[in-house]
């Protein structure tokens, strides 16, 4: 028999666990002296080079869930959205999505939207936020930018593929304040991210003072669907090149992610799956 945790004894023992991890972060961070982004330029000229680009659709249809939560999250994204728009990172500095955005709460006019639950879906005030990271994310590993803190959803195939654009385990995984979205700015140039919300899409672009050294390409080999004991998993390897700007030539090539994600909904008769 497992052990059972104090924090699922009951809803009250996980809100007394959540609040410890919270506090714990803010220590943490107090005493590593974390020198975080906080000028926001929204209103000023952007910085002159455009990184990366990218938009995601907001309202996707996600197997079974219930609509009314996509709708919901299109109201989350823009609430928070303003809190990072026109950021500005500075040398040195470290980009904290929950730093910005603080706390997604009822009072604040969050209302309930898509969580994940160890793998399951559920639903919770304030949910949606990971497709603001995501995206964040997304742009970032285009740059040379540092990642510092980055949490996937391990483990996991939840939904099935509706539109995908950009790699399957290239998003993450965001929980106020212990799961976080971070990356630091170990560059001699500042960036800036710029974010906004259309009637579709959530928007955003990465913005630098000059131009990188290197572009980065990201590409998945070996994706494939394997049955293994009776299970379904999805496979893949995630790389990341980076690409000289002068040749066109991948100087390195970076594995990011190995995929083993158990599938969670029936797989359709056009994917093909592998017997292990």
């Amino acid at each position: 028999m497992s052990r059972i945790l104090f924090c699922e004894l009951c809803p009250f023992a996980y809100r007394i666990s959540s609040e410890k991890e919270i506090l714990k972060r803010n220590i943490q961070d107090f005493i590593k002296g974390v020198k975080f982004a906080r000028q926001q330029s929204p209103d000023s000229s952007p910085l002159p080079v455009l990184v990366y680009q990218n938009k995601s659709l907001i309202r996707r249809r996600l197997g079974n869930a219930d609509m009314r939560l996509q709708e919901n999250k299109a109201v989350n994204l823009s609430l928070a959205v303003p809190h990072i728009h026109g950021l500005v990172i500075h040398p040195g500095e470290t980009f904290s999505l929950w730093k910005l955005v603080g706390r997604t709460t009822a009072k604040k006019g969050y209302k309930e939207g898509l969580i994940l639950v160890k793998g399951v879906p559920s639903s919770g005030v304030g949910g949606g936020m990971c497709q603001l990271s995501n995206l964040i994310h997304w742009m970032v590993l285009h740059s040379g930018l540092t990642i510092t803190e980055h949490h996937h959803h391990d483990g996991y195939d939840l939904f099935p593929d509706y539109g995908r654009q950009i790699p399957f385990g290239t998003g993450t995984s965001i929980s106020y304040n212990y799961l976080d979205y971070r990356f630091k700015n170990e560059t001699s140039f500042s960036y800036q991210l710029l974010l906004w919300v259309e009637d579709e899409y959530l928007c955003g672009e990465l913005r630098a003072e000059q131009q990188q050294e290197h572009n980065f390409h990201i590409r998945v080999e070996d994706e494939h669907f394997s049955r293994e004991q009776g299970v379904v998993y999805r496979n893949g390897l995630v790389y990341r090149d980076t690409i000289d700007r002068t040749t066109g030539q991948c100087i390195d090539s970076q594995l990011i992610r190995t995929n083993h994600a158990r599938v969670m909904y029936d797989c359709p008769p056009s994917i093909k799956i592998v017997e292990k």
